[in-house]
């Protein structure tokens, strides 16, 4: 017991110090403490200056609304087609094109659906000029569209496939088979019979990850600085601005920024809570309706629809990313380009050996240590111990990156702690650990016990069932957790750009620098690069258990 407790409290501290460290070190410049520049009295000038910002109000709703609409509409789409379709052979289809999206980052995926949206994009390309009478392209302000409409869709196309998969982990918890039946038999259509009967239990198990999407879709800055307005630009684009800025003193502004965007925050999870609700209140006046509405297979096709074409949108965009890698002469309205060369490759791989290296060195370092602490800390039951951790364990996904990540910086700064690896490699340690016990946990208790009760019998130590029967069986599992944290922190950008302070350079960090320039062959080759390094993750975690395992039938499902 009191060794469960200590790795609790280990884990407790590795996981919330550094995000409460980061937030003082956001808040004390914010209110003016920052000796290292002069700042050594409390004041709200900088408070002043934030709000003589110009458009401040229009950035801080862009950015309000892209995190709401963007959890509204994920949370909808994954709850209707789980449904209608949970148990049922389209489940399955669906879930296999989905999970393959874990391994696209959102910078890849954001700039597949700018290559496919844009003016000059492969939609219009499609319909011109035969249908729009386009021979040159449009006036429209798509994907930088004022509402930060563009920026919501890539999120989303995102974040229900996360959603979904998280709910893929909850549903062995919740008895839907069995409630699905007696709903059915009392008249009940499969939505509104899930609604009344499921879906309370599951969302009580997702709820931690839904406030983790709302607020990192409301403070996201490499999908809102390529698919985002840029006048004004959605608050968490300035505030790096801001922080990036060669004006030391706009550190001051930055940080003001950062706690109005925390603030923006704790405002979007009480909409969200006043919505849970608004929503309890409903689904008990449906309940007590005495509506069946059996007749709801129209719901379902129109689930079933956003869920392929989410995903069918970010492999179409990454085969758009394919082909402006590759061209050579691509005139409007062209659907294919005229010629083909391997050119861009050629001139960019030499210099993104190093960012290759960078990335692969910090996600498979991160992405190891979070898989073992996930495993010490399933192992322990340091999570059936209580509340505490497993609300803390979400913590940085919870809290927007932008309000504690940039505290790190000036702290580390403040210590004397240049920019280093390890310096870096720990900042990722924390992003990556909550991905590594989501992935692992489900398989983990669904592992049949009586295994290790056989082992214990014939006189093996905890450990040895641990080492030997335990971890062997579960093999699959710990590499589908390994590969999502490698995914994970090969995707991040603003810790990687801050911490690292520009002397640590990722393929992540060098495909968002490009989204300024107009070289859409360096950016298609770049996201690809980008994407190529997590999928290659996945596609280790999916190859070596058929290695491993290929004498053993059972092993090998």
């Amino acid at each position: 017991m009191t060794r469960r407790f200590t790795v609790s409290g280990f884990m407790l501290a590795l996981l919330s110090l550094p995000v409460l460290a980061g937030l003082a070190g956001t808040i004390g410049p914010a209110f003016g403490y920052l000796p290292a520049l002069g700042g050594d009295h409390v004041t709200f000038d900088h408070f002043a200056d934030l709000a003589a910002q110009p458009h401040l109000l229009r950035s801080s709703l862009v950015s309000l609304a892209t995190g709401l609409v963007t959890t509204g509409v994920s949370v909808v789409m994954v709850m209707l087609f789980t449904a209608g379709y949970a148990g049922t052979r389209m489940f399955s289809r669906i879930q296999h094109m989905v999970s393959p999206l874990l391994a696209v980052p959102h910078a890849a995926a954001a700039f597949g659906l700018a290559f496919l949206v844009a003016p000059s994009g492969l939609i219009i390309r499609l319909l011109s000029p035969g249908l729009t009478g386009y021979t040159s392209p449009p006036d429209w302000l798509v994907p930088q569209d004022p509402l930060g409409l563009t920026v919501m869709a890539g999120l989303v196309v995102k974040e229900m496939p996360f959603l979904f998969l998280v709910t893929l982990s909850a549903l062995p918890q919740v008895p839907v088979a069995q409630t699905r039946t007696v709903t059915a038999n009392l008249g009940y259509g499969r939505i509104r019979g899930f609604l009344i009967g499921s879906w309370p239990l599951l969302y009580r198990q997702i709820r931690l990850p839904v406030f983790a999407v709302l607020a990192y879709a409301g403070s996201v800055v490499d999908v809102a600085m390529i698919l985002g307005p840029a006048l004004p630009a959605p608050l968490p684009v300035r505030i790096t601005g801001w922080m990036a800025d060669s004006d030391l003193r706009l550190r001051f502004l930055a940080s003001a920024g950062a706690v109005l965007q925390f603030g923006l925050t704790l405002m979007a999870v009480a909409l969200w809570l006043i919505a849970e609700r608004v929503g309890a209140f409903l689904l008990r006046r449906i309940s007590g309706s005495g509506i069946r509405q059996p007749n709801d297979q129209w719901i379902c096709r129109i689930a079933c629809a956003a869920m392929a074409v989410s995903a069918a949108i970010v492999f179409l965009g990454l085969l758009v990313l394919f082909l402006w890698s590759i061209a050579g002469l691509w005139p409007f309205p062209s659907l294919l380009p005229d010629n083909m060369t391997l050119q861009s490759w050629t001139r960019a791989l030499p210099q993104a050996v190093t960012p290759i290296v960078t990335t692969i060195a910090l996600a498979g370092g991160s992405a190891t240590i979070g898989l073992v602490l996930a495993i010490g800390l399933l192992w322990q039951g340091s999570l059936r111990a209580g509340g505490a951790l497993r609300v803390v364990l979400y913590l940085p996904l919870v809290v927007p990156q932008l309000c504690f990540v940039f505290g790190l910086q000036i702290l580390w700064l403040t210590l004397g702690l240049d920019a280093s690896f390890p310096l870096l490699l720990f900042v990722h340690l924390i992003f990556v650990l909550p991905y590594a016990v989501l992935s692992l946990s489900q398989p983990w208790q669904a592992l049949d016990r009586r295994y290790e009760t056989v082992a214990t019998g014939l006189g093996k130590s905890p450990l040895q069932v641990l080492l030997l029967v335990r971890l062997p069986m579960l093999t699959r599992a710990c590499l589908t957790a390994f590969a999502v944290g490698f995914a994970v922190s090969a995707g991040l950008y603003l810790p990687t750009l801050l911490i690292g302070a520009g002397r640590i350079v990722t393929i992540t960090t060098e495909a968002v620098a490009l989204s300024s320039g107009g070289d859409r062959r360096a950016i298609g080759v770049y996201a690809l690069l980008q994407t190529l390094v997590p999928f290659a993750g996945f596609l280790i975690a999916s190859l070596v258990p058929h290695l491993l395992f290929r004498d053993r039938r059972a092993m090998r499902i």
